[in-house]
């Protein structure tokens, strides 16, 4: 009786550690299948490589102007020799490759007086001169020494001639701030050493209205365009960028 009772145990025992193996292994292949379905978050891509300006050209031409250099990885628009209110051999720079919902973040740094800007969703028009006239710009200024600074909308940070920032934590001339943009499901947002300064939602009434009452109220497709490319402007004035990047969303 002892020795059926003994098996009788030994059986169950062995049930039960059948079941937990089982569920040990169903566990495993759900966890497995988890992280395998799980959606991947974008990798960061380098618009810059910090030797030389292959993926970027000139607005509308093939090459960059030699005033754009490349120097201990910092990319920078040498202004020693300004023509009219831009650099001769200088010019705005676009990305050869278009982008959609994205964001975007550089570090820059704006010499004494100085005004450039970063724009985006632009189109490369034939008949167009500018990266601006299809492109909203993520304005860089200094503040405090561009007679711009005294123009709202206009400053650093903001949305230009379109949205005044909602704050201002731009660091002084001289020093290294981050910039970044973000384009996602028709929400525009811009951040400035990690603080947002503009959010907006894109392509709706209120977007064109903000067109509408701007200085490119008679720029056909301005603002318009959902992809495109991004724009570093020539402005007449050094300006350095380093660590360009962008996450496509």
């Amino acid at each position: 009786m002892k020795k059926t009772l003994l098996s009788l145990s030994a059986l169950a025992l062995m049930a039960s550690c059948g079941g937990s193996a089982q569920n040990s292994e169903a566990d495993a292949s759900n966890t497995v299948e988890e992280h395998t379905t799980a959606p991947q978050e974008e990798e960061w891509i380098s618009l810059f490589n910090g030797q030389n300006l292959d993926g970027w050209s000139n607005y509308n031409k093939e090459t960059v102007g030699p005033a754009w250099k490349v120097e201990d990885e910092i990319l920078y628009l040498d202004a020693s020799n300004k023509e009219d209110w831009q650099v001769n051999g200088g010019g705005d720079i676009v990305t050869d490759e278009i982008f959609g919902d994205f964001h975007f973040k550089l570090d820059w740094k704006i010499s004494e007086n100085g005004n450039s800007g970063i724009m985006f969703l632009v189109q490369e028009v034939d008949d167009l001169r500018y990266p601006w006239n299809t492109g909203p710009e993520y304005q860089l200024l200094d503040n405090e020494g561009h007679k711009d600074g005294k123009i709202e909308k206009h400053r650093t940070a903001d949305l230009y001639d379109l949205i005044k920032s909602y704050e201002e934590p731009v660091k002084p001339v001289g020093e290294w701030n981050t910039s970044e943009i973000i384009v996602k499901d028709n929400t525009l947002t811009f951040i400035l050493n990690g603080v947002t300064t503009v959010e907006t939602t894109l392509w709706d009434d209120s977007w064109n209205e903000l067109i509408a009452n701007s200085k490119f109220k008679d720029m056909k497709g301005f603002g318009q365009y959902k992809e495109g490319k991004i724009a570093l402007q020539d402005h007449g004035n050094n300006v350095w960028f380093k660590n360009i990047m962008i996450k496509k969303l």
